[in-house]
């Protein structure tokens, strides 16, 4: 019997003292972590070793394995020759898998991917509000399992054969394959905190949420909805573009549209709650987003008509700092109450409740 206790250096970690083992056992010895180190009988080095101190003798002080063929799926053996002298171990390294990891826009930081999304895709740092795409605001924001969708069959079309860097009846394809929309609008019917609302939520991943003839009919039809069934009416706004220029005149005129829809809806006393969130720009946030009898948006959302720098270069004065974000605008009226991500569904049913629809 010998005494195996010499400490094994391996990649900077020292494999701790064995137990006694004998000599001519042809088993791999297994280490803690769960490596197969290798075979009493293979290691030349240990034969005649009758004690730790013989062992040290043969080793100097430590032993630098070399890797073999496996015996087993998943199993190296460590072999120790000791005609060889010092070798260097070889092994498959593991990277980090992709995607588990996220950097933060608003504080750089990096953000476990699991844990922004157990808080609605919300930075733990620093609050930042990153995007989510349209079904999964609805499923944020509605009790689950309760969105029926409505005039889902609408499906955009080429009428002016408008053609930029591709054709626009190509990017409608390759819009619709990459997100699964149709357009960039989703309506429909559902309950929040079980009442009864119409619902709708634009999605900037599909051509920026710009609003083309689908967007203006499927939110005029929701509207109109609204009135015959007499329900609050729900808007969330994701839009970083306005009209829809491939549509030319066609997208231009659904500004008016849903305004008037919207404007009917209100002579019938419904309620509208617009939610404007990160962007919220162009012809929606000149049009139906800021029509709300309230008027919600989320932390540092962008919401404005044109850029900083267009505007800038208009009118040719110097801007106030951060004048087109949430902040700034509820500092000076033009929205009403500035809600969290985690607070939102909350919020709106207590407007709904406070106002008796």
């Amino acid at each position: 019997m010998i005494a195996c206790g010499v400490p094994l250096p391996l990649r900077g970690r020292v494999f701790p003292p064995w137990d006694h083992a004998s000599a001519e056992d042809d088993r791999p010895i297994l280490h803690p972590l769960g490596v197969v180190a290798f075979s009493l009988r293979e290691s030349a080095l240990f034969r005649g070793a009758k004690d730790d101190d013989d062992v040290t003798k043969f080793t100097g002080g430590s032993i630098t394995p070399t890797m073999t063929a496996t015996d087993q799926p998943g199993r190296e053996r460590l072999l120790h020759p000791a005609a060889e002298g010092p070798t260097i171990m070889k092994h498959q390294k593991r990277g980090v898998p992709e995607g588990l990891w996220l950097r933060c826009p608003g504080c750089q930081a990096a953000i476990f991917r699991r844990e922004a999304e157990k808080r609605l895709s919300v930075c733990p740092e620093c609050d930042y509000h990153y995007y989510v795409t349209a079904r999964e605001r609805i499923a944020q924001v509605l009790d689950e399992g309760t969105f029926d969708e409505w005039d889902g069959e609408l499906a955009p079309t080429d009428p002016l054969e408008f053609a930029d860097k591709k054709p626009y009846r190509e990017r409608l394809q390759d819009e619709q394959l990459r997100t699964g929309l149709r357009d960039a609008v989703l309506t429909g019917g559902g309950m929040i905190r079980a009442r009864r609302v119409a619902f709708a939520v634009t999605d900037s991943a599909f051509i920026m949420g710009s609003m083309g003839s689908v967007v203006g009919e499927r939110l005029t039809r929701l509207a109109e909805r609204a009135t015959q069934q007499q329900l609050p009416l729900i808007v969330v706004s994701g839009s970083g573009g306005g009209a829809r220029m491939h549509e030319g005149i066609l997208s231009l005129m659904q500004m008016a549209k849903v305004s008037a829809a919207l404007a009917r809806y209100d002579a019938s006393g419904g309620l509208f709650i617009s939610v404007l969130t990160n962007p919220t720009m162009g012809g929606v946030a000149a049009s139906f987003a800021s029509l709300g009898d309230v008027v919600f948006a989320e932390p540092r959302a962008l919401i404005g008509f044109a850029g900083p720098r267009t505007i800038k270069a208009t009118i040719r004065i110097e801007l106030p700092k951060g004048f087109q974000t949430s902040e700034f605008l509820l500092e000076h009226g033009f929205i009403d109450r500035i809600v969290p991500r985690s607070k939102l569904k909350s919020e709106i049913a207590r407007v709904i409740d406070y106002c008796g629809k």
